[in-house]
């Protein structure tokens, strides 16, 4: 069994259930877990021993984005796309993915796909649950190939070609999501346990405006059944929370899905921000979880505060959705924004926040092995530089990993005790051939004649 010890000026580790910053530690890998925290220098096959690094237990994303981020990146900022006060996902992102799923060859789909995973290893990432067009199954290839531990998502709609019509709304007729249950099916039985149990699969249910109440039951019921998560899209705009209630008797989104009995302690619903108080009483009391991206929203300017959904009593993470899969990044604007909109400094701070990508998230997909820096946990690790100029001179590691640090502050990242970003570079394959044949791929879809007509401007 090869092992490997990494020196930390600090190591975040815990304490009586809590956070505690330890000085000057190892950590020793004995194949996929960790062997042994230890302030004795041990003996091992490959020794890492670098000043000034910070070790975090693998940091979890529990909502991504890769396939569509990369179809509207450098498009869609400054408000370009938007109408109907939706949000692009209906006037850009679906059509397009759909479009683009159609018209790449597997090769391209999954070149588009590494360039994702590679993002999101260089990011920081080691866990990723990623919701994705079903009809791009290359995410689990890429996945599988780059190392990183991945609970692929692949939607169910109750209309094969969600996308909002000139009032706004997506309109359904006919289409039962009988066939993406299906099509979900044969991915769990194909991929779910794969790569030495590193791919798993969530149940992802689009949203409430494109699924059904018969869609939405089916999908709870068979997660259940199984035993895995199921995440959605909830409350994203205003035009959401109209939609359902005309459909729906008045009720909000979050409404619609505890009268269906998807509003539970499996539920991570993304999002939210068009949620009232009482919406987020009934999730906190329900135990469902929101995972919060707020930058995706920012770029609209619209505030997605972490901190209303974490002082309402709600479970709450950090995710990068479709928008620039910097976690660390993220954290930041997670914080910013918190204290930006409630005028308070001390919300949103930077132990809960890292938290929230640690041990809240290992918590919420059931897996308590992840999330920690303990003798027997999983051998998963990011390592962050903090020799950097902007993070020195350096005090508290926390606040500086949340407050100054970003993606180019990464130094190893290590799944299932396998190092796969050394130095900020990833090691299992020709990064620039990854981002060359990737935004080719892409670059063909902004080519279609639709393409150019919504990511005009």
């Amino acid at each position: 069994m090869s092992t490997i010890a990494i020196f930390g000026s600090y190591v975040l580790s815990r304490e009586d259930g809590r956070q505690h910053v330890l000085r000057d530690h190892w950590v020793l890998l004995e194949g996929k877990t960790i062997a042994a925290v230890t302030r004795n220098k041990p003996r091992a096959d490959q020794v890492y021993d670098r000043p000034s690094r910070f070790i975090l237990p693998g940091l979890l994303n529990l909502h991504n984005h890769c396939f569509s981020e990369a179809v509207a990146r450098s498009h869609t900022e400054d408000g370009n796309g938007c109408r109907h006060d939706q949000s692009i996902v209906y006037t850009v992102l679906l059509p397009l993915t759909k479009r683009g799923a159609d018209l790449l060859s597997p090769e391209e789909r999954l070149a588009i796909a590494r360039l994702g995973i590679l993002q999101l290893l260089k990011g920081g990432a080691t866990t990723v649950m990623e919701p994705f067009r079903n009809t791009i199954p290359e995410m689990f290839d890429a996945a599988e190939e780059m190392g990183i531990r991945f609970y692929g998502a692949p939607y169910l709609f109750s209309t094969s070609d969600a996308k909002a019509g000139p009032d706004g709304v997506v309109h359904y007729a006919g289409d039962d999501g009988a066939a993406d249950l299906v099509t979900w099916d044969a991915l769990y039985q194909r991929w779910h346990g794969r790569g030495e149990g590193r791919i798993g699969l969530a149940m992802s249910p689009h949203a409430t405006d494109t699924c059904g109440p018969d869609l939405l039951k089916a999908c709870a019921a068979r997660a259940r059944e199984l035993g895995v998560p199921i995440t959605t899209h909830l409350a994203q705009s205003r035009a959401e929370v109209e939609t359902i209630g005309k459909r729906y008797g008045g009720r909000t989104p979050a409404e619609y899905l505890d009268w269906l009995g998807l509003l539970a302690p499996d539920l991570l619903a993304a999002h939210c921000i068009a949620c009232t108080d009482d919406d987020l009483k009934l999730m906190a009391a329900r135990g469902a979880t929101v995972l919060n991206c707020p930058r995706v929203f920012a770029r609209r300017g619209v505030t997605a505060p972490f901190s209303r959904f974490a002082e309402h009593g709600v479970r709450t993470v950090v995710g990068t959705d479709g928008y620039n899969m910097d976690l660390l990044g993220e954290l930041n604007a997670a914080s910013i924004i918190s204290k930006t909109s409630s005028q308070r400094a001390d919300v949103a701070n930077s132990p809960e926040l890292i938290e929230s990508v640690t041990a809240t998230a290992a918590g919420i997909i059931n897996r308590p092995d992840l999330g920690t820096i303990t003798p027997g946990a999983t051998a998963d690790l990011t390592v962050v530089d903090m020799t950097h100029p902007h993070l020195q001179p350096l005090y508290d590691p926390r606040r500086a990993l949340v407050a100054l640090a970003n993606r180019a502050n990464i130094d190893q990242v290590i799944v299932d005790g396998r190092v796969l970003v050394d130095q900020g570079h990833y090691g299992q394959g020709d990064e620039a051939a990854i981002t060359s044949a990737g935004a080719a791929a892409i670059g063909r879809i902004w080519e279609l004649p639709e393409a150019r007509e919504v990511l005009a401007g």
